[in-house]
C-alpha cells in the first residue's frame, strides 16, 4: 500500500508526493549517509568531520579557517533547497534521512578548531549535544519552513558548539 493509500484508509486526505530529484536525494542524504542506521545524524555529523580532517590536512594554515567557512555557507546554500525537495518528496517535516543540516552544522563548529583528534571528537560531542538538546533559540528555528527550519536548527546548534569549542581552546582544556 503507498503513503498516499494508507493515508487515505486512515482518515486523512491523500496527499499527492512528488519523487525527490536525484541531485537533491544526494545531497540532503550527504551521499546516502542519512539511510545509515541507526544514528543518521550522528553518522553525517561524523562524516563532515572525516571529510573535513582529510581536507584541512592539506590546506595550508592560513587557509583552514576560511574555507571551512566557505564548505559550511556552501551546504548551508545548496541544503536548504535540498532539504525542502526531500520533506516535500517524503510528506514529513523534517525526513530522518536528511542529514546534510547535520553536515553544515558540524562544519560550523569545527571553525578555526587545531587540527586533532580531541578537538574533533570535542566538536562532534558538543555539535550532536546541542543538536540533540536545542537550547532556545534551535527549538524555535526548527519550526521555520520546510528546509530552512531543517537547516537552521543545525546552525544554530553548530553555532553554540563552535562557542563551546572556543571556550574549551581559550582556557587550553584540549591541549
Amino acid at each position: 500500500m503507498s503513503d498516499a493509500q494508507e493515508r487515505s484508509s486512515a482518515g486523512v486526505p491523500a496527499v499527492a508526493l512528488v519523487p525527490c530529484p536525484l541531485w537533491a536525494t544526494l545531497i540532503a542524504t550527504f551521499f546516502g549517509i542519512g539511510r545509515v542506521r541507526p544514528g543518521p545524524g550522528t553518522w553525517g555529523s561524523a562524516a563532515a568531520m572525516l571529510l573535513w580532517a582529510v581536507l584541512a590536512h592539506f590546506l595550508p594554515a592560513s587557509l583552514r579557517t576560511p574555507v571551512v567557512i566557505a564548505i559550511a555557507v556552501l551546504v548551508t546554500l545548496i541544503g536548504i533547497p535540498a532539504a525542502t525537495q526531500a520533506a516535500r518528496s517524503s510528506g514529513s517535516k523534517d525526513p530522518q534521512v536528511v542529514v546534510i543540516d547535520e553536515v553544515a552544522g558540524q562544519l560550523i563548529a569545527l571553525i578555526a578548531v587545531p587540527l586533532g583528534w580531541k578537538t574533533f571528537l570535542a566538536g562532534l560531542i558538543l555539535f550532536r549535544g546541542f543538536d540533540i538538546v536545542k537550547p532556545p533559540p534551535v527549538r524555535q528555528l526548527e519550526r521555520l519552513p520546510e528546509g530552512t527550519g531543517i537547516v537552521l536548527d543545525d546552525i544554530a546548534a553548530g553555532i553554540y558548539a563552535w562557542l563551546g569549542m572556543q571556550l574549551l581552546l581559550h582556557f587550553r582544556l584540549l591541549t
